[in-house]
């Protein structure tokens, strides 16, 4: 297998292929802390001592990722609910998923518009 040659920055420094280079990961870094300044709390956005209890229950009752069939960990909204507490609570647009679906899988689509 061929190993692909290393890449020059926009900021002019040399990259490994398959890398990144520092200041792309310090604007990741500081881009993701602006968006958390802002994002309300968990409990704000309606994930308090109620919904782990529901969402308890209903792993309990759908215990595997519908995404890849491993052990779920996660209950997601399929459409996010955006702070509309019917949607929140709407038990029909939940899914278990793992943890690492949730994380790429699921996040990728909402990024894409699949599920806006």
């Amino acid at each position: 297998m061929p190993i692909a040659p290393p890449r020059r920055c926009a900021c002019g420094h040399t990259v490994p292929a398959r890398e990144r280079c520092a200041c792309q990961k310090r604007r990741d870094l500081a881009r993701k802390a602006r968006y958390d300044a802002k994002r309300p709390s968990a409990r704000q956005r309606g994930y308090t001592s109620e919904w782990q209890k529901a969402r308890a229950d209903y792993l309990k009752a759908h215990p595997y990722c519908v995404m890849c069939g491993a052990i779920a960990d996660t209950v997601d909204h399929i459409a996010p609910h955006k702070g509309d507490q019917r949607l929140f609570w709407d038990r029909s647009n939940w899914q278990p998923l793992c943890c690492l679906c949730h994380s790429r899988r699921k996040q990728r689509q909402e990024r894409c518009g699949a599920n806006s």
